[in-house]
């Protein structure tokens, strides 16, 4: 051994598939609750009818939303990370930087002008694009709340190119943390503006949120060196790949904010109150998606970028299996729990009860299943650098969503749970259509051994059905109850043993998925305790 020799550098440990997922997971978790306190707060602390209603919060959201996700979001992960990992995987950390922030200055510069747009024409948008059901009070209320939100978007853009960097090198922390501080912005706003400015401090709350955010996010990147520069690197080749990239998986996601705009239209049409209804029943539904989902997906997604990045597609396809496989293990008793506990969620969301909701959580369920596993199929393409296959799917889905709403949510027919029904049917035929092409690009994708685990998957989803609605049956939803303790604690017992028997079930069968989980409990349980003498 040479005693001169410089002593190697330690190698930065980088969180684990399942380490990531697990944070991403319990700070989803905390988030979706912070959200749901949020809706539950605002339902209880504003009327649902009247010129004040809460119709006028929701619509308000929905163009904002629109520009963020239809002109950002599709480069803020899934079209600018596996550019990303290129970079970083060629040791090249100065391109990463200045590809950064060509891009963040490329769509700060579009996000100010989306801006002034929202600014000059939040009213007429309302009038005529989202909500044309409003009273000219809530059109008021609805235009002062999208006007404050118009710098949402451009704040929400920053946060999410330096986010994408982050987590391109392994740093999850400050993305799953940020958005929690959005929440609790407004949440406070409720309280502070409910007794002079009403809903409009809403729009204050999410405003204060947004920088809130923005803040927090910018300490995740201590020590990773990012450089800034106010300039474009047009000259770039990868550049003009993420530009490429941008306009389909753009496109890809601000179909799914056009698919809630014109839901909007159609309910605001059904009469007053119902804006709200399908609003709190797909706040519930989106919870799982975005606990299960986004998060698992989420953490995968760099791993997979890598795969590819090596020149592994053998281990890429093998890493993408065992992620879908836990996805839909997951997934199944969250969605049988949804479903039978449907009525108790619908009443905690909002404190006077409401069978409308519950009726379109209900039809909203089976679409919590396929968006989870479109979460994961997705990112298949987006990881091969393939925006436009998902794009020109979503473009059938839209127009199929879009006549299966106005023919399902007539008042002959479903009503506005009908936009429900609409949801979850397109939600599975999208997950089929793309599963259809993987296997045309991909034949030896979905192998017997998958398959099998699949089988057994849904063998042991059948004693989930059956623990939950015995456990429904001995603790009903009664008349009178009300109150987190009271909802509360049925929800959890319920939840419990449901996923307690798919679990051990799930062990009977000797599904790998489960096997993590007992080596946990296991290391725990049997973990050697230090005793200092």
């Amino acid at each position: 051994m040479n005693p001169t020799a410089p002593t190697p550098a330690k190698k930065k440990k980088r969180l684990s598939i399942g380490n990531a997922a697990a944070l991403l997971i319990a700070t989803a978790f905390a988030g979706q609750l912070l959200g749901f306190l949020r809706t539950k707060l605002v339902n209880a602390n504003f009327p649902t009818v009247g010129p004040h209603s809460t119709d006028a919060y929701f619509a308000a959201f929905t163009i904002p939303d629109l520009f963020f996700f239809t002109l950002a979001a599709g480069a803020l992960g899934v079209a600018f990370m596996p550019i990303l990992s290129d970079r970083l995987h060629q040791g090249d950390k100065k391109g990463m930087w200045e590809l950064s922030a060509s891009l963040m200055n490329l769509l700060a510069i579009i996000m100010a002008g989306v801006a002034i747009i929202i600014l000059i024409f939040a009213k007429p948008l309302i009038s005529h694009v989202v909500a044309p059901g409003l009273s000219p009070a809530q059109l008021n209320t609805a235009t002062t709340i999208m006007r404050l939100l118009a710098f949402n978007p451009l704040l929400f853009t920053i946060s999410g190119v330096l986010t994408s960097v982050q987590q391109t090198m392994g740093r999850f922390f400050f993305y799953a943390v940020a958005p929690l501080f959005y929440n609790l912005s407004i949440i406070i706003s409720i309280f502070v503006f409910k007794h002079n400015i009403g809903l409009v401090g809403l729009g204050l709350g999410a405003l204060i949120g947004g920088i809130v955010q923005l803040l927090i996010v910018m300490l995740g990147l201590y020590k990773l060196n990012f450089h800034w520069q106010p300039k474009i690197a047009w000259q770039r080749p990868d550049f003009h790949v993420v530009l490429r990239n941008l306009p389909p998986r753009s496109l890809d996601q601000g179909i799914d904010q056009v698919e809630n705009i014109v839901e909007t239209h159609i309910a605001s049409g059904l009469g007053t109150g119902n804006i709200t209804y399908y609003n709190n029943a797909f706040i519930l539904a989106t919870a799982p998606i975005l606990l299960i989902g986004t998060a698992i997906s989420t953490a995968a997604f760099p791993r997979l970028n890598a795969r590819l990045s090596q020149g592994r597609p053998d281990l890429f396809r093998r890493d993408f299996l065992m992620v879908l496989r836990a996805m839909v293990w997951i997934s199944a008793p969250l969605v049988v729990i949804s479903y039978f506990c449907r009525g108790y969620l619908a009443r905690l969301i909002y404190t006077h009860g409401s069978p409308q909701i519950a009726t379109i959580f209900g039809f909203l369920t089976l679409a919590i299943f396929f968006r989870i596993i479109y979460s994961i199929i997705s990112r298949w393409f987006y990881a091969q650098k393939d925006t436009r296959t998902p794009l020109f799917v979503s473009l059938f889905i839209i127009a199929l969503n879009i006549f299966l709403a106005y023919t399902l949510a007539r008042p002959a027919a479903y009503g506005v749970a009908g936009l429900a029904l609409a949801q979850s049917i397109v939600a599975a035929v999208e997950v089929f259509i793309l599963s259809a092409i993987m296997l045309i690009r991909d034949p030896r994708l979905f192998n017997a051994e998958f398959w099998s685990g699949v089988g057994r998957i849904i063998s042991v989803s059948g004693f989930s059905v059956l623990a939950a609605f015995i456990m429904v049956s001995l603790y009903p939803l009664g008349i009178n109850d009300r109150g987190i303790i009271t909802l509360g604690s049925k929800l959890i017992l319920i939840a419990t043993v449901t996923f307690g028997v798919h679990v051990a079930i799930s062990a009977l069968f000797d599904l790998e998925e489960v096997r993590p989980l007992f080596d946990k409990l296991r290391k725990l349980v049997l973990k050697p305790i230090r005793v200092d003498l």
